[in-house]
């Protein structure tokens, strides 16, 4: 066994002359398996919501988007689409016209987004899965429905069972004729409400989903699209998909992935991941900082050890280890057991969900969700140590033989 190690082992267990020293040593266990066990418990919970966040939008957004690099719309005719659908992967493909419009029931009114799919949208969404009131029904033979979001439902107050009184919406005609007409000026049509979808406040305060032919009857459009969507089968190669795709539509149009369709809300939830984990490594930098105190009265309190080291030809390096292994050590049997701690209450939440969120009243989720990550926990444990091995070295590079080592008498 390593002397060093072994001199270090017996220093952290053994009684110390002044009961003081193994409080704070104590104290400096406990305030780094706290701090450990706060950032394990901290993050897994942000991996939780940053999981529960992606699959609500992945519910709505596609694999890939394609839209025009300029202007709005394109011919869904010129577009290259066999081509595309024959990329190897490819399992939905989806013209989608969405524009802003405003959409009054009954007495209330509410500027929207509607969205206009073809069939293959609701097997390539998943969004059937999010519906809160009704179900997700856009087409019965030659009669039109329009899903709302949420947010858009309740604006309108709209009733889904209201079979009398349908929605209308109202876009401006694509001539430049200006008229106090607001028929003249404005393309309307009526549509029954068949559900009501809730997934993130962006989208069911904005979308109304209808369906495509009903979107281009309204919008004057014959095969013009806004954008085209893909979805994919499982296990595809997604970046080598978006590769091939570019090069077949070439660089009039754009393709993006998930990430890029909501890239703001994503580094969002990075930021803000990596903030708080900042934050709580200040407190943990704190409570490992005790073991500064710690270490400067053990090294006092064997003074007396040090002489006889020296004495037998122990020179300063190993002395210096000796207490050096001493304070990482502290530092490591706060982190593991901070670890397994925390580990421990993830686990728990995970399996019985232990707390609840009693304000929420929505079908998402009424527990924290949690999801362990071994990269996190790899990085807490490093970032433990290294901050451990800095508060360590500070009083053990103060060790020397001039203030250690009593003066002989002559």
């Amino acid at each position: 066994m390593d002397f060093p190690f072994y001199i270090a082992k017996r220093y952290l267990f053994s009684k110390k002359t002044h009961n003081i020293i193994n409080i704070i040593s104590g104290i400096s266990v406990l305030g780094t398996a706290v701090g450990t066990m706060a950032l394990v418990i901290v993050l897994s919970v942000f991996n939780g919501f940053e999981d529960l966040v992606t699959s609500l939008l992945n519910s709505f957004n596609s694999d890939f988007s394609i839209t025009v690099v300029e202007g709005k719309t394109f011919d869904s005719k010129e577009f290259p689409s066999e081509a595309v659908k024959k990329i190897p992967g490819i399992a939905y493909y989806t013209e989608v016209i969405e524009e802003s419009a405003l959409i009054k029931y009954q007495s209330k009114q509410y500027i929207a987004t509607i969205k206009g799919v073809s069939s293959d949208y609701k097997k390539m969404s998943g969004l059937d899965t999010m519906i809160i009131d009704g179900e997700f029904v856009l087409e019965n033979g030659k009669q039109n429905f329009a899903v709302l979001g949420s947010g858009v439902a309740y604006y309108l107050g709209a009733n889904i069972k209201d079979y009398y009184n349908p929605i209308s919406v109202y876009v401006p005609k694509r001539s430049k004729t200006f008229s106090y007409n607001p028929t003249e000026v404005f393309n309307s049509k009526a549509i029954f409400p068949s559900g009501v979808f809730a997934i993130q406040q962006e989208f069911d305060i904005k979308y109304a989903i209808v369906p495509l032919r009903f979107a281009r009857e309204l919008l004057d459009y014959k095969d013009e699209v806004t954008s085209i969507e893909i979805g994919l089968s499982q296990n595809s190669d997604k970046d080598k998909i978006q590769k091939n795709i570019q090069n077949i539509i070439g660089s009039n149009y754009s393709v993006k992935n998930r990430f890029q369709q909501q890239e703001f809300i994503y580094k969002i939830m990075k930021s803000e991941k990596w903030a708080i984990f900042l934050i709580l490594t200040f407190i943990l930098l704190i409570a490992i900082f005790n073991v500064i105190g710690s270490l400067t009265m053990l090294i006092l309190d064997k003074r007396k050890d040090i002489s006889v080291l020296w004495s037998m030809g122990a020179n300063d390096k190993l002395i210096k280890r000796i207490f050096l292994n001493e304070g990482i050590m502290i530092s490591l049997t706060g982190a593991l057991g901070g670890l397994i701690l925390g580990g421990i209450i993830c686990w728990l939440q995970q399996t019985f969900d232990i707390i609840t969120i009693s304000s929420a009243d929505s079908f998402v989720f009424e527990s924290y969700p949690v999801k362990m990550q071994i990269l996190d926990f790899l990085f807490i444990f490093l970032t433990v140590f290294f901050i451990g091995f800095i508060a360590s070295w500070f009083p053990v590079r103060q060790i020397s033989r001039k203030y250690i080592v009593p003066e002989r008498k002559s």
